[in-house]
């Protein structure tokens, strides 16, 4: 995720300050990895630098001078531009997960048993997140079912690769 789109894409709605940022990202989008705050001041200091943000204020308060950032039209073009632009997919062709098998088929493990313990991983972290979808909201809803999707994908990708493990053998060991 470009965290610097995100932030300027929040800016779009009003200027705010970095803490505001802060607090609208994790709530919207950081469930699972909120922002540092040093994240969000290096962003918006490379923001500023580059002219798609500009600072709207200064406020004085009990600690550090507080800066109220706006959008600017570049900043708006830019993430039009970043909307418009498609994410490529990612296919997962170096997987960790396949080189783990091909190793342990070549050094003689049971690479069965690699794969039946990360299948168990999935359906571990599978049923984590039907629990989560089930209590969430709507966005949560849908990040865990985009998560759930590619857990099933993996998982059939296993239950394929078990079944052909014999041919897979033969074919790496040669």
């Amino acid at each position: 995720m470009s965290i610097g789109h995100t932030l300027l894409g929040l800016l779009e709605s009003g200027p705010r300050h970095g803490y505001d940022l802060k607090r609208a990202f994790d709530e919207k989008f950081g469930h699972d990895r909120p922002l540092h705050y040093g994240q969000v001041y290096s962003t918006m200091s490379r923001l500023l630098k580059n002219g798609l943000v500009e600072v709207d204020g200064i406020e004085a308060g009990g600690g550090p001078e507080r800066k109220r950032y706006a959008i600017t039209e570049a900043g708006i073009t830019d993430v039009e531009r970043w909307l418009a632009t498609p994410e490529k997919p990612e296919p997962y062709l170096q997987s960790t997960l396949y080189t783990k098998v091909v190793l342990a088929l070549l050094t003689h493990r049971d690479a069965g048993d690699i794969l039946d313990t990360q299948r168990s991983e999935h359906l571990r972290s599978m049923r984590i997140l039907t629990d989560r979808k089930r209590k969430g909201d709507l966005a949560d809803q849908l990040i865990c079912d985009h998560a759930l999707f590619h857990l099933e994908a993996d998982l059939r990708w296993l239950e394929l690769t078990a079944a052909r493990l014999d041919k897979l053998r033969a074919a790496v060991t040669r």
